[in-house]
């Protein structure tokens, strides 16, 4: 999953940027709203944190310029204002959610997660496919009564995966979600992940490859997804 937090603190940008990095999130960082604006119209994200007062281009005009154009990406909206009508205004515009500054970081933790769910449409962080149980929250992923240990990026694959279930996903677009400008990876690098997820979990979920397209996972019957 790929996010863009725009928040001019560098202390609280830095600190937001290194946690969700932390959870396997990437993560590009931009402190000045009208250059965050331009990012937005070429780059495509699963979740997009906005501080309102922003330089450049307040949070507010950035959240209206994307709605504008059609993009219905997740938006949770970080304020210090503590005024109910700034709450209203972001809401009214197009945002998800709204965090009040200064939050607890395990709430906006919670907080991105339940925006993922929300854009997957799923009612749950557990996901149970046949054998295989994935746990978003927990970061647990287990086959029958056996854990399996994955890696940052490789449970982050299985969750880009296991989201788009029965889409066909091609390499490029797995990389769009699984790395932030600064970790560019080219078409081997993904071969490389996938191949090291179809090992650790063997036949409990098929990673199918269409031959000139991508990957797919599909599966007979899943439960919170």
């Amino acid at each position: 999953m790929r996010l863009l937090v725009i928040e001019d603190d560098p202390a609280l940008g830095e600190a937001i940027s290194r946690c969700l990095r932390q959870d396997g999130y990437a993560v590009d960082w931009q402190v000045d709203g009208a250059v965050a604006d331009e990012v937005l119209r070429y780059q495509r994200y699963d979740l997009v944190v906005i501080d309102i007062g922003l330089p450049g281009m307040d949070g507010i005009s950035v959240l209206k310029a994307l709605r504008k154009r059609g993009d219905k990406t997740p938006v949770l909206m970080l304020t210090a204002r503590t005024a109910i009508d700034d709450r209203i205004d972001a809401l009214d515009v197009g945002a998800d959610d709204y965090l009040s500054k200064p939050f607890d970081v395990r709430e906006f933790q919670a907080r991105c997660r339940a925006l993922f769910r929300r854009s997957r449409g799923a009612a749950s962080e557990v996901v149970t496919i046949g054998d295989l149980v994935f746990d978003g929250a927990g970061k647990k992923v287990k086959v029958g009564d056996t854990q399996i240990i994955l890696p940052n990026r490789e449970f982050r694959l299985l969750e880009i995966l296991i989201g788009n279930m029965g889409r066909v996903l091609d390499k490029e677009k797995i990389a769009q979600h699984l790395f932030d400008f600064d970790h560019d990876a080219g078409p081997n690098a993904i071969e490389v992940y996938v191949g090291r997820l179809r090992r650790k979990l063997g036949d409990s979920l098929p990673i199918t490859t269409v031959r000139g397209m991508g990957y797919v996972v599909a599966a007979a019957a899943s439960n919170g997804a």
